[in-house]
């Protein structure tokens, strides 16, 4: 199953593979429509430590470690 968020500019791709009955594993992936110098994970699969997790919290989770992750390449919101 895949999910695309948009957050600051960025799209939060989410991946869920699943690992048994309502369980999932879960990745995300980050695009973006510039290519910030130093960051080198820009569209590399990342998987999400502490699974396997239920549909609804492997969603958040990701959607939550992308905007992080997010955050610290732009810095702060104003």
């Amino acid at each position: 199953m895949q999910r695309a968020v948009e957050y600051r500019g960025f799209e939060i791709h989410i991946d869920l593979v699943s690992t048994s009955t309502d369980m999932f594993d879960v990745w995300f992936r980050i695009k973006a429509p510039i290519n910030p110098p130093g960051v080198a994970a820009l569209g590399e699969r990342i998987k999400i430590r502490g699974g396997p997790f239920s549909r609804r919290w492997a969603y958040l989770v990701a959607e939550i470690a992308g905007q992080a992750a997010i955050d610290v390449i732009l810095g702060p919101a104003e």
